[in-house]
């Protein structure tokens, strides 16, 4: 099979580091024109871009701060052309333990859902709008199996803001589909990034290990594939379905 994604222009949040790092450079690797979205490793950002194979930008915005996040798409949308496909894939995962005050729970609480959920709904929205006249589209969601086990009581806000991912994809995929727009979601486990490795700094990677049914962690470079083939057409009917890619450490 010869995936190919030849004229199309893919938004992949997160891009400069991890997940989406890689994910940026599978999709130029078959084709794709790609936006590499950062906040603020511009330095990443720029070594990634130095790297793809086809001619690529990249674009800064927090998704902290609604008033970046509303009108970003518009804005690449003017600048570049419409979009085929977005990734989100960029989030957060924060430690907010039980014994915090409720206070500094909650900023904690907001700030992850900010990022995680509030900028991943505009986004969707935005891009859903621009799309929309052109009657073809694909979203993929980076979530966690935490949105589906759950996490550990200091990451109550993470697994609760990857879970809204999930309804938000399958809500896109049954009430967009006919209006060529396809939405999935994709839900790894441990998988070996920066912001993986600060967890495992606090819990010990024998944790991770003993989770899983494989012999060590996945890697970004694992996840990748698997958008590419999401964004080619070629799986299309698969529109609102959630695929697991965590090594075993959960199983549906």
């Amino acid at each position: 099979m010869n995936i190919s994604l030849k004229n199309q222009r893919i938004l992949v949040t997160g891009a400069s580091r991890g997940i989406g790092r890689a994910i940026a450079r599978q999709l130029s690797e078959s084709g794709a024109e790609v936006i590499i979205h950062y906040n603020s490793n511009k330095d990443e950002a720029q070594s990634l871009l130095a790297q793809l194979k086809n001619p690529g930008y990249m674009e800064a915005c927090d998704l902290s701060q609604p008033s970046q996040v509303i009108g970003f798409i518009p804005k690449l949308v003017e600048k570049y052309g419409p979009l085929t496909a977005l990734i989100n894939n960029a989030g957060i995962a924060l430690s907010a333990p039980d014994s915090l005050d409720t206070m500094e729970w909650t900023q904690i609480w907001e700030k992850v859902m900010a990022v995680n959920a509030t900028a991943v709904g505009v986004l969707s929205k935005e891009f859903i709008d621009q799309a929309k006249p052109l009657e073809d589209g694909r979203i993929v969601m980076i979530s966690s199996r935490a949105a589906f086990r759950g996490d550990t009581q200091d990451y109550l806000a993470y697994a609760a803001s990857k879970g809204a991912m999930v309804s938000l994809t399958r809500s896109i995929a049954r009430h967009y589909g006919k209006q060529g727009i396809k939405a999935f979601l994709i839900a790894p486990g441990f998988t070996r990034t920066d912001m993986a490795n600060e967890i495992l700094e606090e819990y010990g990677e024998d944790f991770a290990l003993k989770d899983i049914a494989l012999k060590e962690l996945t890697l970004p470079e694992d996840i990748a594939p698997m958008v590419t083939l999401l964004c080619s057409g070629l799986a299309d009917h698969a529109t609102g379905t959630s695929i697991d890619m965590n090594a075993g450490s959960y199983v549906r």
